[in-house]
């Protein structure tokens, strides 16, 4: 990945239009959410030796057994700072803490794993039930969330504009699921692979979401990032993948600026070639293939079978061969129903692809 800090759910041209916002505090908290720092992990090194008991007493609780054959979840506290694994608050098989951040955190990776694992055959992130490590609560009013490699940070938000990531499903599945290709097509995070980065974690997060609240794909809303709105904005989201471009409009956030056809594909060098704004062409075909089969569970299947098949500069069109691919074995595996492929295809067709 070409961000030393890893996939950021809020795209940087958000934030640098909230550093022009006239409400208190919301410019400082996107300009200081913006700022470039080193791989936060490397911050660890300057906490303190000293140990307070709240901290050995989380130390000791991190020995709790997994459940067999799985992942385990470790959730950390970064006490609004830069750095990660700082106080270990909750570790696989711990007791509920005070904090909703935690808890909400604990119960979405959980659930991530478990769709993982029963929809998609997969035993966490890496196929090998690698950790889940979170980190809550980081930086002061810190306007995002990411992925950097091996875990998951998230932030507060400035509860103006942005509320805590923690707390939404399709942040943390979104999140997570980077992991999954950065292990399996290592998809670089620039250009047209990096959209189709983008777009495989927007296809994972709506995905469990529906999963989880038992929708068909035509009851689910298809937004992403709609769950972190403030009350100053709530009801906007980040994304649509129905309708790409649509999702925002307004003084403080301005225009979507997300095509839903190759005809609009953004070519500059912003967002790292576009990587949050692209990602609205396949998610719209993703979209227009889960309601043709009004089956989003199934289409997914389709999309992790091609992520697997993909490799680390895929293009559009690569990802498009590989999901049709995919649409034909799984048909013949019985997976998806037959007509899959030219779904996919005509899906495909529709966003000039």
């Amino acid at each position: 990945m070409s961000d030393t800090v890893g996939c950021h759910y809020v795209p940087p041209f958000v934030l640098d239009q909230l550093e022009k916002c006239d409400e208190a505090g919301v410019a400082s908290a996107a300009t200081a959410t913006a700022a470039p720092i080193g791989k936060a992990r490397a911050a660890r090194a300057e906490k303190s030796v000293s140990v307070t008991a709240k901290q050995a007493a989380a130390q000791v609780t991190s020995a709790a057994p997994a459940p067999t054959g799985t992942s385990r979840r470790e959730i950390y506290d970064s006490e609004t700072t830069a750095q990660q694994r700082r106080t270990l608050v909750r570790a696989e098989g711990d007791p509920v803490t005070p904090d909703m951040d935690v808890t909400f955190a604990y119960d979405y990776l959980g659930l991530v794993r478990r769709f993982f694992d029963d929809v998609l055959g997969r035993a966490s992130i890496d196929n090998t039930n690698l950790d889940l490590i979170a980190n809550v609560h980081y930086r002061k009013k810190y306007m995002n969330a990411y992925w950097d490699g091996d875990e998951m940070t998230f932030g507060d938000g400035d509860g103006v504009i942005f509320t805590s990531f923690a707390r939404s499903l399709d942040v943390v599945a979104h999140e997570l699921a980077h992991g999954v290709t950065q292990f399996t097509a290592g998809l670089v995070y620039e250009g047209q692979s990096g959209a189709l980065n983008e777009h495989f974690s927007d296809v994972m997060g709506t995905a469990i979401t529906q999963w989880h609240l038992g929708q068909e794909a035509d009851d689910a809303d298809w937004l992403i990032g709609d769950e972190i709105m403030g009350p100053t904005l709530y009801g906007e989201a980040l994304r649509s993948m129905r309708e790409p471009g649509k999702a925002y409009d307004n003084p403080l956030l301005g225009k979507d600026p997300q095509p839903d056809h190759m005809d609009n594909l953004y070519t500059g060098t912003g967002d790292n070639g576009g990587v949050h704004i692209n990602s609205g062409i396949p998610n719209r075909a993703f979209y227009l293939t889960a309601m043709e089969l009004n089956d989003t569970v199934a289409a997914t299947r389709v999309w992790y079978h091609a992520l697997q098949g993909l490799w680390s500069n895929a293009q559009f069109a690569d990802a498009v061969e590989r999901i049709s691919y995919s649409a034909r074995v799984l048909v013949l595996a019985g997976e998806v129903p037959k007509g899959t492929p030219q779904i996919v295809r005509g899906a495909f067709r529709d966003v000039g692809l």
